[in-house]
Parts: C-alpha cells; sequence; structure tokens
C-alpha cells in the first residue's frame, strides 16, 4: 500500500474564475502534494468524468495516489487509486468490493474515535478527523480535538489524517499529536 505521509490536497467544488484545475493540481504536486482529491459535489456527470480523467493522468505521472470524494463509480470509472467517503456513503466494503483489493479507501470520522473504529473494521486504509480549525469550505463543521489523533495514533494502526482550517502555521501542532496527513483545500487551492 502507499505509504500516507504529508500533505493532502482536496480540489475545492470551485475556483476562481479562469482558474483551470488541471493547472492548480499539477501546481499542487510540483508543491509536495503526496495523495490528491477530487471533490465536485455537482451532477454534472460529463464535467466530472473529464476533470476526473483528467486528474488521473496528472496524478500517474507525479507517481501520486488520487481518490474520489463519495463517488465510488466515479473513481471505477476513471480507474482512481481510491475513494473518501463521508458519512452519507457506502460503507468501507463497498467500496472494496466495487474498486478490489488495490483501492485506497478513505473514511470522514469528523470528531467520532467511535466511526474510526468502524471504519477500520469494514476496511478502510485510513481515516480523517476535523474539523480542527475554523474552514471556510464547512464553517459549521463539530470541532475535534487534538486527542483524537493522539487516540487514533496509538490505537488504530491505520494512517490518520487531519482537516479542517489548516494552514502553514497551524498544521505542525496537528503532526506532532499525531497526523500522518494534512488534508487541505483553501490554502492549497484559493491563491
Amino acid at each position: 500500500m502507499t505509504r500516507l505521509r504529508g500533505l493532502y490536497a482536496i480540489t475545492p467544488n470551485q475556483l476562481g474564475t479562469g482558474i483551470d484545475l488541471s493547472a492548480a493540481v499539477a501546481l499542487a504536486l510540483r508543491g509536495g502534494a503526496q495523495l490528491i482529491q477530487y471533490r465536485d459535489k455537482s451532477t454534472d456527470l460529463r464535467r466530472r468524468l473529464e476533470q476526473a480523467a483528467a486528474l488521473r493522468t496528472l496524478c500517474r505521472a507525479a507517481g501520486v495516489p488520487l481518490i474520489i470524494n463519495d463517488d465510488i463509480e466515479l473513481a471505477r470509472l476513471v480507474g482512481a487509486d481510491g475513494v473518501h467517503l463521508g458519512r452519507d456513503d457506502a460503507d468501507p466494503a463497498a467500496a472494496r468490493a466495487r474498486l478490489g483489493p488495490q483501492a485506497l479507501i478513505g473514511v470522514s470520522c469528523y470528531a467520532a474515535y467511535a466511526r474510526a473504529e468502524a471504519a477500520r473494521r469494514a476496511g478502510a486504509d485510513y481515516v480523517a478527523f476535523g474539523s480542527f480549525f475554523p474552514s471556510p469550505t464547512k464553517p459549521l463543521a463539530v470541532r475535534a480535538g487534538t486527542e483524537l489523533l493522539r487516540l487514533a495514533r496509538r490505537e488504530l494502526g491505520l494512517p490518520v489524517v487531519a482537516i479542517g482550517g489548516i494552514t502553514s502555521e497551524n498544521g505542525r501542532a496537528l503532526v506532532n499529536a499525531g497526523a500522518d496527513m494534512l488534508a487541505v483545500i483553501s490554502a492549497v487551492f484559493d491563491r
């Protein structure tokens, strides 16, 4: 399995006017992103297929996994490396059955350690906790404490991702508390 450490860049639903998603992701890859998550909550399947396929090509060339947010079928169609699942998505076992044993499957656990334990039992490859700081992407998200990172690091035996309002100024504390990866949207793409 891919070693999960470092910057986990998540594409925003919308980029600024005149900014190309592929160009923005290429810059993130050059800047050191170790995992890219394509996140698009729209219903425009054609655009989503085109964008995800373009990002898959970029990521493969860079040797960086591409995962798809919430959409197992899109991940399968474009040959992505895996999927990231939230509260209202399929469970990791269903994703594994559809995408195969090699797929990288992550699960959002918010501020709930019990959800992380369930994700591990269901076959998740990593778990994500957050929001740790105020986030423009999800301003009403429940806050997670760094004790979750410490507990997960000690008990789960899975890579741990921190998300939510992370910047170059506040990320170090999360790594020190046990995060393997820092998932970032705004600090990478809102430039």
